[in-house]
């Protein structure tokens, strides 16, 4: 760096303030007076703006409030200490020593790596003491660059805080410029063994940790230096950190995960790439408690995996959907498919409320509910009549169904270019509902709200304006584009399209029906919940924005051959168990409640074992139910639900009919396609049955 971080000039010894604020202020004068900060009062906006996301004060008496700021030219430390104590929200009291972090909006990634090592100093107790005990600015701001020795309060203390500030500086700037490897004692270890040939010991209890703060520059790195140090001094623990931080995020060795036997989260910011995590002990904190309680984390995770505490998959697979957008090397196709699947993840818990609510409302109060004006919901509500309660679940599901579009739209735009993404994909989703564009128009504003962010985001713009990039000018530009797009160049060509396909859809009869059904369960059936499954069901769910009797009969059409899969491996298992595995025939069982519930990766155990079969079968049986369901003019109004949504289908009886032929379709040529090959010996014995002895022998993997 050609400009010191922190000089004399920046330290005050002896801060008068009594306030947050007014110590913030003190400090940001003397990085105006050196040319460090432009305007003053500007800064301390978005220092009181990143104080109030989340409070900066730290147990032990520290106050660290940072920020990014266009007003910030160099990346600049100012140290204040405080004989009164100055309150910052820490649960311990006030604050006695004050650090302003101020990095300038465009800081790359070495910069702000400089400002994560001091939050990797104070975790250590002698820094803090030596700084206490400093006497002048000079000495401070030495200490707390690393390249001055502390004060020689006491033998222990001179031999000790030196080496501790002057390292902390330089090997935690290496570790959170690669957090998967911030971890040097257990690099340590595993070199040592893979030198002896040995292999850890076997009380040896691997943690992996991810912390994360809103801003990335302080919490982040103080969290995982706690845990760090923690670990190492706990005895039979080793712990490996991932920052996600401004610093940069480097993910953790896949092996390194799957080798831990437990995880602990600090963060105040969703984990990215949550799922890497999944069946593993989990701790899930804030950030502020990996930096104040780590030694009580770590005995959580402990007991945890000695409990047999493990975090479920779906849960775990909560990070959003914008995490696994694309990598760097995925093809256009593959990143086309993420971005869609994003939008439709999004909108599905809509279609679920919206469309159930307004399903109900019809199976209570019938059709004419519709009829109820809003007027009347409003001025006459009567508890105790069900045409007041019907309007009432009506019209709430219709809200509901409001947001599909607009969500739809925004979360592809999110998907592609992360929260900038989202202010013009949902403008672009609600001038699609204004032009009639409906689910299509959807598609394509989420489209290119998340391609004219992404363009913006390319252009070099001054230092000046990147503070103001994200929240003023990417959401305004970004907007005006898809605005433009949707209401002058292609909204009322998707309209058009929208309303032939309606149009077309209202037609179908006959062979046309059966036809589209027939693809429509190929498709629900051909990946088990994937994204080719999701396309049919977001193209059903669609159509219920605007229900007509064509879209009736497709979303019916979607969910009796998504139901087919599970159904069908269920009763596979049953009647011809000796042809799958102990663990399939258990998983036969659950089979039964998935596939009646409408949840198509029920069958997803099956086909991962035996595709070849299991796929092409449940294929059969799902095009077999979708033509039936069209040719007997069956109508679905509820976007999910299964058989328990029976009462609110039209042609209940031949609806579940054409389930039931569709199950026996996939069930009997799955149990064909298997019973062409020799049970394998562990699934014969397992099913107490001896193989015929006419059937050739074939691998088990044919």
């Amino acid at each position: 760096m050609t400009v010191e971080m922190i000089t004399a000039d920046l330290v005050d010894l002896d801060l008068s303030a009594q306030t947050k604020e007014s110590a913030a202020r003190e400090l940001a004068e003397r990085m105006v007076a050196l040319g460090r900060v432009r305007d003053l009062d500007g800064f301390l906006a978005d220092v009181a703006a990143r104080e109030a996301q989340m409070p900066t004060g730290l147990d032990g008496g520290i106050g660290i409030p940072h920020c990014r700021s266009a007003h910030v030219t160099e990346p600049t430390l100012a140290f204040g200490r405080s004989a009164a104590g100055i309150d910052f929200g820490a649960t311990d009291g006030p604050a006695d020593l004050v650090f302003l972090i101020a990095a300038p909006a465009g800081a790359d990634d070495a910069h702000l790596t400089i400002l994560s090592s001091l939050a990797r100093q104070l975790m250590d107790e002698d820094f803090k003491a030596a700084l206490r005990a400093a006497t002048d600015a000079a000495e401070a701001a030495a200490l707390i660059r690393g390249d001055a020795p502390a004060p020689a309060a006491s033998a222990t203390s001179e031999e000790t805080v030196a080496p501790a500030a002057s390292t902390a500086s330089v090997t935690s700037a290496t570790s959170a410029a690669s957090p998967a490897v911030s971890d040097e004692a257990p690099a340590a270890s595993d070199e040592a063994s893979a030198t002896s040939g040995e292999a850890p010991a076997a009380e040896t209890f691997k943690i992996v940790a991810v912390t994360s703060c809103p801003t990335g520059i302080a919490h982040t790195y103080m969290a995982a230096e706690s845990l760090e140090n923690t670990a190492r001094d706990t005895d039979g623990v080793e712990l490996v950190v991932e920052t996600q931080g401004s610093a940069g995020f480097t993910r953790l060795d896949p092996a390194v995960i799957a080798a831990a036997d437990g995880v602990i989260f600090a963060h105040d910011v969703p984990v990215r790439e949550k799922d890497r995590f999944a069946g593993k002990p989990t701790v899930d904190v804030g950030v502020k408690a990996g930096i104040s309680r780590p030694a009580e984390l770590i005995k959580d995770v402990r007991d945890k995996a000695a409990r047999g505490e493990t975090t479920a998959p779906d849960a775990a697979a909560s990070s959003t959907a914008v995490d696994n957008s694309g990598e760097p090397g995925d093809g256009y196709g593959t990143k086309l498919r993420k971005w869609l699947m994003s939008g439709v993840s999004y909108m599905v818990p809509f279609v679920a409320a919206g469309g159930l609510l307004i399903a109900l409302g019809f199976a209570i109060g019938g059709y004419q509910v519709a009829d109820v004006k809003v007027e009347t919901l409003l001025n006459s509500f009567d508890w105790g009549s069900t045409t007041s309660w019907a309007a009432l679940l009506f019209y709430t599901g219709q809200a509901a169904f409001a947001f599909l579009v607009p969500v739809l739209a925004g979360y592809i735009a999110y998907g592609m270019a992360d929260r900038p993404g989202l202010v013009p994909g949902f403008v672009g989703g609600s001038i699609a509902l204004t032009v009639d564009a409906g689910f299509l128009g959807g598609l394509a504003a989420g489209l290119l709200a998340g391609g004219a962010v992404m363009l913006i985001q390319k252009v070099n713009v001054p230092a000046v304006l990147r503070g103001i990039m994200p929240v003023v000018v990417i959401p305004l530009l970004s907007s005006i584009v898809v605005g433009f797009l949707m209401f002058v160049v292609i909204g009322k060509p998707i309209a058009s399209l929208q309303s032939a396909l309606t149009d077309w859809l209202n037609s179908l009869s006959g062979a046309n029906a059966i036809v589209l059904g027939i693809i429509l369960g190929l498709m629900m059936c051909f990946d088990l919940g994937g994204p080719l499954n999701k396309v049919a069901y977001a193209f059903a769910v669609g159509g219920l924005a605007t229900p007509t009797d064509g879209s009736l009969k497709v979303m019916a059409a979607v969910m009796a051959a998504g139901m087919v899969p599970p159904l069908a491996m269920a009763l596979a298992t049953t009647v011809r168990g000796r042809l799958f595995n102990k663990a399939e025939r258990e998983n036969g069982k659950a089979a039964w409640v998935l596939g009646a519930s409408f949840i198509t990766e029920g069958a997803i155990p099956f086909a991962a074992a035996d595709p070849l079969r299991v796929i092409p079968a449940s294929m059969a049986g799902g095009a077999v139910t979708g033509a039936l369901s069209m040719v007997f003019g069956c109508t679905l109004r509820a976007p999910h639900g299964g058989i328990f949504v029976v009462p609110l289908i039209g042609n209940a009886f031949l609806y579940l009919i054409a389930i039931a032929a569709g199950v026996c379709v996939s069930a009997a040529t799955v149990v064909a396609l298997k019973g062409m090959r020799k049970a394998a010996p562990e699934t014969t014995a397992a099913a107490g049955e001896a193989a015929p002895a006419r059937e050739p022998k074939v691998p088990a993997a044919a």
